[in-house]
């Protein structure tokens, strides 16, 4: 494990405090908390998670913004979920590992190498699992697509999608997370979004595999509802929770013009005589949601500025019981 990097000492300043209890408070409100029966899962593109100013908060010439406010700040997020995945961590892991060490010993990572290349742009794929509710289940991969198996254009994943398994008690569970390329247009999206919808459904399909409650969840860079992308991501039976269609995913988005790029999504037709392999052990509770945390942190910043500290997409999460 890499080696973890400690908060500046001395007290922790005022701001910090009061914009952390804020957050903490508003998701007491808005989010179910951990029970015995339940399970939280939630997924993040945290805007460039990479290097961090060590101060409490970073001027206007530090270089990059993010800071340990901003850490502490997401880490009052994270916090309330079984497994998070995150999204746009980046080669450099010092704001990662600064992350698990305001959090504490009991939350731990698992994560992906970085995707090299132009359009991988030095991200990783990770999960922060509060490893007193969860396990690891054993199984980790990348999904490469294999020589043969081409949608369009696509040979291969820009930035490879990240598979980790989990277990809660005797249910297993296996996440898979993605951050699809953003591309010049939005056809650019098509053919890696059948590709994986593809292979999700292959994988769901094999028989005796590893391969017991699929849930898939990060940035699939989907504009909108019943459009070429969106259809491509349900084509083979992946289907997310209706209660998510309305809900802003980024900071920036406008009631008038919403976007869907983040998603959280399952095989969940029970119409589908072909395909039995639905949730089996979880069930999803019809509360789902994403988390605003622009009117608790960082009062007096810009959205911009804010997004550099935090992000400028919004967690999404939902709650299974098992």
């Amino acid at each position: 494990m890499a080696e973890s990097i400690h908060q500046p000492a001395g007290p922790v300043p005022a701001a910090v405090t009061k914009d952390v209890k804020s957050i903490r408070t508003a998701l007491e409100v808005q989010l179910p908390a951990k029970r015995s029966d339940n399970l939280l899962i939630g997924t993040w593109n945290i805007r460039a998670l990479g290097g961090l100013t060590d101060k409490w908060d970073s001027t206007g010439k530090d270089e990059p913004k993010r800071d340990w406010h901003s850490l502490a700040c997401i880490a009052a997020v994270v916090e309330r979920f079984d497994v998070m995945a995150i999204q746009e961590s980046r080669s450099e892991t010092t704001a990662l590992f600064a992350l698990l060490d305001r959090l504490g010993p009991q939350y731990r990572v698992v994560a992906s190498d970085t995707t090299k290349g132009k359009d991988g742009n030095n991200e990783r794929l990770a999960y922060v699992y509060d490893s007193d509710r969860v396990q690891p289940s054993g199984l980790v991969g990348e999904i490469v697509l294999p020589p043969d198996v081409v949608t369009g254009d696509v040979k291969q994943f820009a930035r490879t999608p990240y598979a980790a398994g989990f277990v809660r008690g005797t249910t297993d569970f296996i996440l898979t997370t993605v951050h699809v390329l953003w591309g010049k247009a939005s056809a650019d999206r098509v053919g890696e979004i059948t590709a994986f919808a593809n292979w999700m459904r292959d994988w769901a399909e094999r028989p005796k595999d590893w391969n017991h409650n699929l849930l898939v969840l990060g940035d699939f860079n989907l504009d909108r509802l019943d459009n070429p992308l969106f259809e491509a991501f349900v084509s083979t039976g992946l289907g997310p929770p209706t209660e998510l269609d309305r809900i802003p995913r980024t900071i920036f988005d406008h009631p008038s013009k919403p976007h869907f790029y983040d998603q959280i999504a399952w095989f969940n037709d029970p119409t589908d005589p072909d395909f039995p392999a639905l949730l089996d052990g979880l069930t999803y509770t019809n509360r789902c949601g994403n988390f605003d945390f622009l009117p608790h942190a960082f009062p007096g910043l810009t959205k911009t500025q804010v997004s550099w500290r935090l992000s400028d997409h919004y967690p999404l999460w939902a709650e299974f019981t098992v």
